[in-house]
């Protein structure tokens, strides 16, 4: 870049009260190969005058009659502008120069010895430019990263959103056709005499309440209902639900009152608390499971641990691959994090979701006896 630098004409403004130190920096600038325009300042006032256009670099004298080069170095710093300042004076100490190196200086050079000064212009230059081009780089790449969450985060509501229509479809077209299917074979093996006909329809009702059973699987698992009864509800109902099946004793501790949480929010805890219920049941060997739901300074917290085997550095990097590493990006669209730990003592995993400030709401209480089943869209 240097060399681009050299080609291109260079606009410096030199403050500095000695018309012949100016006349010299000029001429060991273009003896260096240098274009360059620049304007002499000798006060406060021409050189703030100066500021409000562009440079490439700042040359300033350290001691001038009523100002001095650190006063310079600060209000060029209060202007916010981001341009390469550079001391070149006769008195300059060498605390006097860590002092301004430290406020932001580029470089300092003494005016007895000005051979540094080609070299270190271009160098302030072209660090100040790459620095710059990183910090763009930077931040069109969070720019960038922003609207891919924001994109995940709309196609996945868009996705729940779908699912949520085709698991309703399912309830009232599939479900109660089959429903009315249902009733009919009941009336035709009450109102029927022939044997024959009797055991088909019993046959053929076992097949229909299969398919029921299957058309509330897939409901289920396309949007669970019991969300409609809020995050609480929904964790109340798949702990006490994996309690039963698994016979793994469940602890649940969940907040008195919860706010109205974002769209999408609460699937994700759902899900996030489904995927590990579903890993503690199958790998962990534990006998107790803890569930932990909290809120604090707008931080939605979903804690599961358990006192199983734990994991393995290696079954760490496996589960980061798939079941672990699509739970990062799920909660991702909604701007939370998973954390997964893992010892002697069992596994915990912590789903954190900062939220907004919301108007808190009592959770609705949940029939968890084992005759109900919130999770299913009404009765089919």
């Amino acid at each position: 870049m240097s060399a681009m630098l050299q080609e291109r004409e260079l606009w410096v403004l030199h403050l500095e009260d000695s018309e012949l130190d100016h006349d010299l920096m000029l001429a060991h600038l273009k003896r260096g190969g240098l274009r360059v325009q620049s304007r002499r300042v000798d006060s406060e006032a021409e050189f703030l005058a100066g500021l409000r256009e562009g440079w490439d670099a700042i040359l300033s004298d350290y001691n001038l009659p009523g100002f001095s080069g650190l006063v310079a170095l600060d209000l060029l710093k209060a202007s916010g502008q981001d341009v390469p300042f550079i001391l070149v004076s006769g008195e300059i100490g060498e605390d006097t120069a860590v002092e301004a190196m430290r406020n932001g200086a580029s470089d300092y050079l003494l005016k007895n010895n000005l051979a540094r000064l080609v070299p270190a212009l271009l160098h302030a230059i072209e660090a100040n430019e790459m620095r710059r081009a990183r910090e763009r780089a930077d931040r069109e790449l969070g720019e960038s990263q922003q609207r891919l969450r924001e994109l995940a985060q709309h196609l996945q509501t868009s996705i729940e959103q779908e699912r949520a229509a085709i698991a309703r479809e399912i309830h009232d077209d599939v479900g109660g056709g089959l429903t009315a299917l249902k009733f009919d074979l009941a009336w035709i093996q009450r109102h029927s005499t022939t044997p024959e006909v009797v055991a088909r329809c019993e046959s053929a009702l076992e097949t229909v309440t299969l398919a029921i059973d299957s058309s509330k699987r897939i409901m289920h698992n396309l949007r669970p209902a019991i969300l409609e009864q809020g995050l609480v509800a929904a964790l109340q109902w798949i702990t006490s639900r994996f309690e039963r099946r698994t016979g793994i004793e469940c602890e649940v501790r969940l907040p008195a009152r919860m706010p109205e949480l974002p769209p999408g929010v609460p699937l994700v805890a759902y899900r996030t608390a489904q995927e590990a219920l579903t890993n503690i049941s199958k790998h962990a060997a534990a006998t107790y499971v803890q569930l932990d739901l909290s809120l604090a300074g707008n931080v939605l917290s979903l804690e599961i641990s358990d006192n199983g085997r734990g994991l393995s550095s290696e079954d760490l990097a496996k589960a980061r691959s798939f079941g672990i590493r699509g739970l990062h990006e799920r909660a991702g669209t909604v701007g939370g994090w998973v954390e997964l730990s893992s010892g002697r003592g069992g596994t915990t995993m912590i789903l954190s979701v900062p939220l907004a400030a919301e108007r808190a709401i009592e959770p609705r209480p949940l029939d968890t006896s084992p005759s109900s089943d919130p999770s299913v869209w009404g009765e089919l």
